[in-house]
């Protein structure tokens, strides 16, 4: 790879008395941070489009696709991520969301999602996160991307006609000179920086494990709200398994003392809290807690930097819509950047087209997440008619599902 590092001092191009100096090499047409599904999918998309587009295409990652091989968490992916990922790669073990139930607990009120009545085959699919990163990454390792394992990157230097990326592995460091720059690694909501765009602690923290019921619901999602906010139990095998994955969010201090129970003692307040629709609550593994916060930047590009999944918009889990929506900005930056190359219009293009779909589902999920978590009589009574009025309205569920399986399309 080229060295394009410049001694201190040296004369910057279209600098003063740098007239005459011929303007450093490429190295890459799009250099992409952050080798989680997101970043993957979008190499994936781009190599194979690369053979007509001639793009070389670099994928930075600080770990290895191996590390993520074990990971156990349970990620939801809608039916529409599956038809643009399915030309990639499809995991094996995923497992397919017929129905979706919706409800709260302690007041009426609820509503039913059914495939048929999409004329789907699912409305999603539950995935362990380790199943569908070894996918993309099998789908990715035989193109000509160049994946730099086991490096990070550093604060990028933007200039006129491209950027300059810092990057160290093991001791060495590089700087790599690229035309567009992708940043897809976002992290956790409380190890980021905040964006300066919509920021919000709210003030919960995600439970997550693998629960295991005495009478199992086959390819049945459910989403229970409480006071302290949703509880979701995803299917994660076929028509015996009673494995299901857990998302449970409640208050901090909460989620700490619950954190520290004895497994049957947790099992009994998850079982208060959820009800016994499948049954008892017989085990539960792998716990582990994560704070809960909105973190979504005002633009997806900054001169030639383009943001994506985790790394533009960090959301709550409810509704399971922050992987989706990062696909989705994924591939159509891949489109954007097929059409118009390595150009600040397919940066233009991309951002313009992905405008309607981020705000509507930032917006619909923040509510979401807040909405429901107001303990007020009144307003139990009012999510109540929503949540059953829906029922009698097909027109505005049927809008509201497809937002969840599709997004908004431009």
């Amino acid at each position: 790879m080229t060295d394009v590092s410049q001694p201190a001092g040296a004369p910057q191009s279209g600098a003063p008395g740098a007239a005459d100096a011929a303007p450093a090499p490429f190295d890459f047409d799009v250099t992409i941070v952050g080798a989680g599904p997101v970043g993957l999918a979008l190499a994936g998309w781009l190599a194979r489009r690369s053979a007509t587009q001639r793009l070389s295409i670099a994928l930075i990652d600080a770990r290895k696709p191996e590390d993520s091989q074990g990971d156990p968490r349970a990620i939801a992916v809608s039916q529409g991520s599956r038809m643009i990922l399915e030309p990639l790669r499809w995991p094996a073990d995923a497992t397919a969301i017929h129905h979706i139930h919706v409800s709260q607990r302690g007041h009426f009120g609820r509503t039913l999602i059914d495939h048929s009545e999409h004329g789907l085959p699912a409305l999603g699919y539950v995935l362990r996160y380790g199943s569908i990163v070894q996918a993309l990454a099998d789908a990715v390792r035989p193109t000509p991307v160049h994946w730099f394992q086991s490096t990070t990157a550093q604060t990028p230097v933007q200039e006129h006609d491209g950027v300059t990326l810092p990057v160290q592995t093991g001791q060495v460091t590089r700087h790599l000179r690229t035309r567009i720059l992708v940043s897809a690694e976002g992290g956790p909501f409380h190890e980021q920086e905040k964006s300066g765009g919509d920021t919000r602690d709210y003030g919960q923290t995600a439970l997550v494990g693998t629960v295991s019921v005495s009478a199992p619901r086959p390819h049945v999602a459910w989403e229970r709200f409480t006071e302290q906010g949703p509880i979701a139990l995803l299917p994660t095998g076929g028509a015996r398994d009673a494995d299901y994955a857990l998302v449970w969010c409640c208050a901090p201090q909460e989620a700490a003392r619950r954190a520290q129970l004895p497994d049957d003692a947790f099992l009994r307040e998850l079982g208060a809290a959820f009800g016994e629709r499948m049954g008892r609550f017989t085990q539960i593994k792998g716990r582990a807690a994560f704070p809960l916060g909105l973190n979504a930047l005002d633009t997806l590009v900054k001169g030639r930097i383009a943001a994506i999944g985790n790394a533009a918009q960090t959301l709550h889990p409810v509704a399971g819509q922050g992987l989706n929506l990062g696909l989705r900005d994924a591939h159509a930056l891949a489109d954007a950047l097929s059409q118009h190359g390595p150009t600040p219009l397919a940066l233009a293009s991309f951002a313009q087209r992905r405008a309607l779909d981020r705000r509507l589902t930032i917006r619909s999920t923040d509510t979401l997440a807040r909405l429901f978590t107001v303990d007020l009589p009144a307003l139990g009574t009012l999510r109540g008619l929503a949540l059953t009025a829906l029922e009698f309205v097909p027109p505005v569920k049927t809008a509201l599902a497809r937002q969840m399986m599709f997004g908004q399309r431009r």
